[in-house]
């Protein structure tokens, strides 16, 4: 099939970008076109306006800064698995990237539209939670901040307006040195995740947990995160007692269901992977201690 008859347009500005959205029904922003364009070929949307981000200049870039790394919403993911810069300061969403897809699809996709999509079994979107991003979107009445937590609003749906598109993502940074695991398991090697764990984890100079997070995703409409759990395991050996504890919380969240997988199955998959993410963050945060 072959998507219905839209108008096509082409803004070179973040204003007439808003001015656009602003003014237009049934209005859809095009990235990557990764999620968009096969959902629109299926007639599973049918905008009557298409406008293209790829022609708006300052939507593409990584900044730096000394608590925080903010993305552009149009950066490629392929540019952020190659970065040099991601991947000294935040190397698990390199690690996590590995799993999006294939290289043409990483080419053209971007951090933003994987977001707005929301896809809860994303890798994009785990990372998300895990780095407790702050979304900047933008409309005609300015900026405004979103916190992750109230970005998703469940499957496919997010807070952003008609009328607003994400300009950036911030992510909070990790101190220097910290150990990280991604683990996600899916039926082929780049399909989305029927579930997938993230873990980011700094020791103190005793070798305790100084500072945990975990997001799960795959399992709920919205990522999850064990915040009772990283606080609760402050001051723990990183070993196996404490990995079978975070993975017993992993596998009590209330899992969803579908035509394909059941909630059973997908606690089970929690739990295994909960494990497996912590055992590999635990080993990179200790041999980093130990250099």
């Amino acid at each position: 099939m072959k998507p219905s008859p839209f108008t096509y347009h082409a803004p070179t500005t973040t204003v007439e970008l808003a001015e656009l959205l602003g003014t237009l029904d049934d209005a859809r922003v095009l990235a990557g076109g990764q999620s968009l364009m096969p959902m629109m070929n299926f007639r599973f949307l049918q905008p009557g306006h298409l406008v293209d981000l790829n022609t708006v200049g300052g939507l593409a870039y990584v900044d730096i800064q000394r608590d925080y790394i903010e993305i552009g919403a149009a950066t490629r993911q392929r540019f952020l698995q190659r970065s040099q810069d991601i991947g000294r300061h935040m190397p698990i969403i390199v690690e996590a990237l590995s799993h999006v897809g294939h290289r043409q699809t990483r080419a053209r996709g971007t951090i933003g539209g994987s977001l707005c999509h929301f896809d809860p079994s994303a890798e994009l979107v785990n990372m998300a939670a895990l780095h407790d991003a702050v979304l900047t979107v933008t409309s005609l009445d300015g900026d405004r901040n979103v916190s992750f937590g109230e970005f998703g609003l469940g499957f496919l749906t997010t807070s952003v307006q008609p009328n607003e598109f994400l300009r950036s993502v911030r992510f909070a940074r990790w101190p220097e040195g910290h150990g990280y695991g991604f683990e996600e398991f899916a039926m082929r090697h780049g399909d989305f995740a029927i579930c997938a764990v993230s873990c980011l984890m700094a020791l103190d100079d005793r070798g305790t947990i100084d500072r945990l997070a975990v997001a799960v995703s795959g399992v709920t409409e919205t990522p999850f995160r064990l915040a009772e759990m990283e606080v609760r395991l402050r001051g723990a050996k990183p070993d196996a007692a404490t990995a079978d504890a975070l993975a017993a919380a992993a596998g009590e969240i209330e899992a969803m269901s579908d035509a394909y997988i059941t909630s059973d199955y997908r606690s089970h998959l929690a739990r295994i992977i909960t494990r497996r993410a912590f055992a590999k963050a635990a080993a990179r945060a200790d041999q980093r201690v130990r250099a």
